[in-house]
């Protein structure tokens, strides 16, 4: 995987950054597994607009993806790897021995007609779907099951990974992205090996409209609103407006919003770690 600075023909293209999707092996998506994705523009059922900042953005198809991998026993080939529109991450598409065909979330270094497993005694391979109880201590991991049975719901956007650090009774520590070392049952899942396309994080868009076509549009900032949109609004001239907090009056910056009696806070060995100010 490599990224391509494109040559500034443009003004648009001038700073702009992409993947060369050089790992991309087939561009259409398979049908069976293809279904129709509806926008709301960030209106409810009421025509009224609840979340901002949504709108336009291209056509896409959701892609369904397996992400409890509950076939186990039952050898899967790598049929293509793929683009999908609704994720950072690539996708490979696999074709189990008895003929099913499924999308998963595609790990770095996986190729064309590798076999994957899942499930009890598999060997701790790229690919492979285990039982945290039977990682080795140490390995990269992605697609951690939170709960047994739920489906991969952690670590899923493109380059991270989780590692297993230890195994204390019937829990294993999980350290996350984010640093927070976290306990999760052992009879949960997890899938061997980084998320792909790690090069994400570089791409530069270019250009505001390429913004648009994601479905985004402009974010207005508080200070420059009016004092009836805003509790930064108003003020003369560029005039900061007071301490940074929400529409709704929430701090930000350092005010946690997070429940203080949350019951999952007892599963969390320790808290993740916060960026120096």
């Amino acid at each position: 995987m490599a990224l391509r600075k494109i040559k500034p023909t443009t003004p648009g293209q001038r700073r702009k950054i992409v993947t060369t999707f050089s790992e991309i092996t087939k561009s259409s998506p398979e049908k069976s597994l293809v279904k129709g994705l509806k926008r709301t523009g960030g209106r409810n059922s009421q025509g009224r607009m609840t979340s901002r900042y949504i709108g336009g953005g291209h056509k896409k198809k959701y892609r369904v993806i397996d992400f409890k991998r509950d076939k186990e026993g039952i050898p899967a080939k790598i049929a293509s790897i793929e683009y999908d529109p609704n994720r950072s991450a690539r996708i490979a598409l696999v074709i189990y021995k008895d003929g099913v065909k499924r999308y998963i979330i595609a790990p770095r270094g996986i190729e064309v007609g590798q076999e994957i497993l899942s499930g009890k005694g598999v060997a701790p391979e790229i690919g492979n779907t285990l039982y945290l109880s039977e990682i080795p201590l140490g390995a990269v991991i992605h697609n951690v099951e939170l709960y047994p049975r739920q489906g991969a719901s952690m670590v899923r956007s493109a380059g991270s990974y989780a590692q297993l650090v230890s195994r204390d009774g019937k829990y294993a520590l999980i350290k996350l992205p984010s640093g927070e070392v976290r306990k999760i049952l052992a009879t949960c899942r997890a899938t061997i090996g980084h998320v792909s396309n790690s090069d994400h994080q570089l791409e530069r868009s270019g250009k505001a409209g390429r913004t648009r076509w994601q479905g985004r549009r402009p974010r207005v900032r508080g200070v420059v609103m009016n004092p009836v949109d805003h509790p930064m609004g108003g003020g003369e001239g560029r005039s900061s407006g007071g301490h940074p907090r929400s529409r709704n009056g929430i701090l930000a910056k350092g005010f946690k919003t997070r429940d203080k009696k949350k019951r999952s806070d007892r599963y969390i060995v320790e808290r993740r770690k916060t960026k120096k100010r």
